[in-house]
């Protein structure tokens, strides 16, 4: 089953497009971005009962990850243009474009060293804190709570109306 397939580039990039947007406005009216990746794989797996043929694994992968891109890319634009206005510099949209463009691209030039060493060569050498496995009760509880979620949905479109 291939990963990369035309439907997986499709909803992950409408998905980018969507959450950009949301992600943009969040940034530029409160100051803060969302992280996308979670929601984005969250609605990845529930659109894949949309389709006669489930959707893999894989391709909920590169959904994600094309989709969840979309908090890192605004996060840069959202911050540094407005400074430049500030500072009264006045760019050009197409070197904004550019400026936006070369931040990006010198992200992933420094994240390729780094991924390396953090995954390949640091893998298995740094420990991770153990946590004591639930109680039956606390499952019992949280069972209970998703029972009765109209408290969220409601506070959802509270917010949404808003």
């Amino acid at each position: 089953m291939p990963e990369l397939t035309p439907r997986s580039i499709a909803w992950g990039i409408a998905l980018c497009i969507i959450f950009t947007v949301a992600s943009a406005y969040s940034g530029l009216k409160v100051g803060q971005v969302m992280e996308s990746a979670i929601p984005i794989s969250i609605l990845a797996i529930g659109m894949a009962r949309l389709y006669p043929r489930r959707s893999t694994l894989l391709e909920n992968v590169i959904i994600t990850g094309i989709g969840g891109v979309a908090g890192s890319v605004v996060a840069g634009a959202v911050f540094t243009v407005p400074a430049l206005y500030i500072l009264n510099l006045d760019p050009h949209p197409v070197e904004t474009i550019f400026i936006c463009l070369a931040g990006g691209c010198l992200g992933v030039l420094f994240l390729i060293p780094l991924r390396r060493y953090f995954v390949r060569d640091m893998h298995g050498l740094l420990s991770l804190p153990r946590k004591p496995l639930p109680s039956p009760k606390s499952w019992s509880q949280a069972r209970k709570a998703d029972r009765k979620p109209s408290l969220l949905l409601q506070a959802t479109l509270i917010a949404g109306v808003l």
